[in-house]
């Protein structure tokens, strides 16, 4: 039975599994992420190895989910969660020790991927996997294949601005993203955007989850965080139904857990629409995490993505 190994990298730990060809999981190794460039590679060549010999014969083919974006003209891994990875050559110096090919996509791109076959937007013609977690970013598909674009960067909705007549609307200021631009959607909407919001209406700095349930609770401070927090997704996610015009988006991240956002997500979408436009369903993720490491298994597989 040939085996294809999917490779998720997170900031704290590493995921292996090995995949049949009905992608039903036949292994699964997890590993403390390194923090020393060397021993990160030491780390992935040893899980690949490890697994090899394990299992009896090597994998067909193994793919890598990696965190933040390659520049393709000099290979350099670009903003990654894992700081070690930073400006190293990372894709290079796997092959080149390992001796075989290896197809790398970022982490966002693999849940996008894993959630167009089997899950919430499977046999779609298009989906697009919008996460919201630390960060907002996400994946494109057509037809099952991951479309990775000239900069191998589609999907990264959250570096888009913010509409500036919004952060009037809602008296917020202009913020700094770590991208080296100003006013990036992921400041605003991602988990810790949510909780800026809260904190800049006089509320308490807590994490967005405490927030939603605050929420729950009737906590009117933390309900209007909530208000402002979806008018700008709302518009954030209009701007990506004109840019590509999905069949369906399915949600990620640790705020993809509220249940509020499935039913009034819609509403707040549509308002940023001009008439006759629709909203596509908005659904929650079948993998959720889990999908890192099966998407990155998929891509594998899969022919290259479309550029």
């Amino acid at each position: 039975m040939q085996l294809d190994y999917g490779i998720d990298i997170g900031g704290t730990k590493i995921e292996l599994i090995a995949c049949d060809a009905t992608l039903e999981v036949r292994h699964r190794q997890r590993i403390d992420t390194p923090h020393d460039y060397a021993a990160f590679l030491d780390a992935i060549i040893g899980l690949i190895r490890g697994t090899d010999a394990l299992l009896g014969q090597p994998a067909r083919a193994v793919g890598i989910g990696l965190p933040g974006v390659v520049d393709r003209a000099t290979g350099l891994q670009l903003s990654a969660n894992v700081p070690a990875l930073t400006g190293r050559t990372v894709g290079r110096d796997l092959r080149e020790r390992l001796g075989r090919p290896l197809r790398f996509g970022n982490d966002l791109q693999c849940f996008a991927l894993s959630e167009a076959h089997g899950g919430a937007a499977d046999g779609q013609p298009s989906m697009f996997g919008a996460i919201l977690g630390t960060g907002a970013g996400g994946g494109y598909c057509v037809e099952g294949r991951l479309v990775s674009g000239y900069n191998g960067i589609a999907g990264e909705w959250g570096h888009w601005s913010v509409a500036a007549h919004l952060l009037a609307k809602h008296g917020l200021p202009v913020i700094d993203c770590a991208c080296g631009l100003r006013g990036c959607v992921e400041r605003y909407v991602s988990g810790g955007g949510l909780a800026m919001i809260h904190r800049h209406l006089g509320g308490a700095d807590i994490d967005a989850a405490s927030l939603i349930a605050r929420a729950g609770q009737g906590d009117a401070l933390a309900m209007q965080a909530l208000d402002v927090h979806r008018d700008l997704l709302g518009h954030a996610l209009a701007s990506l139904i004109l840019a590509v015009d999905p069949h369906v988006i399915v949600l990620g991240g640790g705020l993809s857990k509220d249940e509020r956002l499935y039913r009034e997500l819609p509403a707040a979408i549509s308002a940023h629409l001009f008439t006759g436009v629709r909203v596509p369903p908005i659904l929650p993720p079948v993998f959720g995490d889990a999908g890192g490491a099966r998407g990155a298994a998929l891509l594998a597989r899969q022919h290259d993505p479309i550029s």
